[in-house]
């Protein structure tokens, strides 16, 4: 229970300041800290960090930051990569999905270490089919390993599209609730496959306090440096992934001896 409760309040922590990184903690607290299946560790986030975003989102579409024509262009193609990422999954191991899962989280640890300006002056907007293209590579990701995206959203909408760093949060959050409730739904057929229900009373719980804790790190995002943030978060990402390949790389290679 005391993982599952501090798990949550750093998860909604992360999506209110950050706008990203809910997913890529939610998915190890609930695969190693409370023993679920990959599989079902995966499904579980997708429906938290959904149900946590857009309650997060409503300040961003309140205060009128939200680019409703990017979240279309962006989060349509995202909900087909999603769905497509979700049913390459039914047909892997779980031990891949977290291996890959590891991998994104070392790529999120190094986007957290690159600057990324308030807004790009020399930015011209790009074409609608890159930021398509973007959007469902994305999308696939989230469907696969149950991230949302926000590590790689916020900074394709700043360097794809011109965005302020405050405008591309409120947008990925808007993005990151539709590529999860697409996920989620198509985990459903992936969960029926090997016959894996969830823990409804371990989500009620985690999206509540996670809930709290974004909306927390809402009034207090402002109050702290999101450099030294950042720089904080990629540790940790790096120091988890580690775990994560470590645990996963026995199963995909029982020879090895770790």
């Amino acid at each position: 229970m005391i993982t599952l409760f501090f798990g949550a309040i750093a998860v909604g922590l992360s999506l209110g300041i950050l706008g990203s990184g809910g997913a890529i903690l939610t998915v190890p607290i609930l695969a190693y800290g409370l023993g679920q299946t990959e599989k079902q560790a995966i499904a579980s986030a997708l429906i938290i960090v959904g149900v946590i975003s857009s309650i997060t989102a409503f300040r961003g579409i309140r205060q009128r930051l939200v680019n409703w024509p990017l979240v279309l262009l962006f989060g349509f193609p995202g909900m087909a990569g999603t769905y497509l990422g979700a049913w390459i999954a039914s047909y892997l191991n779980g031990a891949i999905q977290m291996a890959v899962f590891a991998v994104v989280m070392l790529a999120a640890a190094w986007r957290m270490f690159q600057p990324v300006n308030n807004k790009s002056d020399d930015t011209q907007p790009q074409s609608y089919w890159l930021i398509g293209l973007q959007g469902m590579l994305v999308g696939v990701l989230t469907g696969f390993v149950g991230v949302g995206g926000g590590f790689l959203i916020v900074p394709a909408l700043v360097l794809l599209s011109g965005l302020t760093m405050q405008t591309a949060v409120a947008t990925s959050l808007v993005i990151i609730v539709m590529n999860s409730l697409i996920g989620f739904l198509k985990y459903q057929d992936v969960l029926a496959l090997t016959q894996t229900r969830l823990d409804w009373s371990v989500i009620a719980i985690m999206t509540t306090v996670g809930v709290a804790g974004s909306l927390t790190g809402q009034r207090l995002s402002g109050r702290f440096s999101q450099h030294h943030l950042k720089r904080a978060f990629a540790v940790a990402l790096i120091l988890m992934a580690g775990f994560i390949l470590y645990q996963s790389l026995p199963s995909l290679f029982p020879s090895m001896i770790l």
